[in-house]
């Protein structure tokens, strides 16, 4: 498996905050079956994101675990009117190392207007969004057909493992269920935070999501399409989404 979202860098957002930790987390990682981990720090008006600060930070955990899991870099990039003027200058600043994918987060309280006209700017540029864990996101519960109109657009979803477990809640495990059945759901990933509370743990959604989809799909969300969003490649599990009410 692969994990492309996971905030796996020490004292640099609301992940961990000590490398033990951090070296903790990869070593449940490796244990769970996942043998690559992109790092995504935020980019937000909390958290400022310095890309080369980052690598050599990236570097720093690689000495301290080896070879596994291999790491990559990437950006928990929240879409904000800074940010997106940013990415279109400097794209490979926020983009997971070296493609094209990008992973976009949206804010919980408010999606702008002209949201699509974003992603089609964005998807202009040559880059592909990578919709981040909008089952979570109590606008997008209220309104998941929107949604699948940003998958026709292009963009792609990812959903957070642990929403099928229950971790979210009950909206978030309905709303994941509903975009999984309507095939809308393109990668799982786990954006850990921490070794208890949010861990770096994709197994158990990989199992759950097999009982809706069955193997082959769940295959497809944790290691194929991650492994192709890694190597700046096409997915090969992206169905037209299924527009039934």
């Amino acid at each position: 498996m692969i994990d492309i979202h996971c905030h796996i860098l020490a004292e640099v957002d609301d992940g961990p905050k000590s490398w033990d930790v951090a070296e903790e987390m990869c070593r449940i990682a490796v244990a769970d079956g996942i043998e690559q981990i992109v790092a995504t720090p935020h980019a937000n008006d909390r958290y400022h994101y310095d890309r080369d600060f980052l690598a050599r930070l990236l570097d720093y955990l690689r000495q301290r675990i080896g070879q596994a899991p291999s790491l990559s870099l990437g950006c928990d990039f929240h879409l904000s009117y800074e940010n997106l003027q940013d990415v279109m200058v400097f794209p490979n600043r926020y983009t997971i190392e070296n493609t094209r994918y990008l992973l976009v987060e949206l804010s919980n309280y408010s999606v702008p207007v002209q949201i699509e006209e974003h992603f089609s700017k964005l998807l202009e540029k040559g880059l592909t969004p990578i919709i981040t864990h909008p089952e979570r996101n109590p606008i997008m519960q209220r309104t998941p057909q929107r949604i699948l109109q940003w998958v026709e657009l292009g963009c792609v979803i990812q959903v957070t493992g642990s929403a099928f477990t229950g971790r979210w809640g009950e909206a978030a495990w309905q709303t994941a269920q509903w975009l999984l059945k309507r095939e809308a759901v393109h990668v799982l990933a786990t954006d850990a935070h921490d070794t208890r509370n949010r861990p770096p743990v994709l197994s158990t959604a990989r199992n759950a999501a097999a009982e809706i989809c069955g193997e082959e799909v769940a295959r497809a969300l944790v290691d194929g399409n991650p492994r192709a969003i890694v190597s700046g490649q096409p997915l090969p599990y992206f169905p037209a989404p299924v527009m039934k009410s």
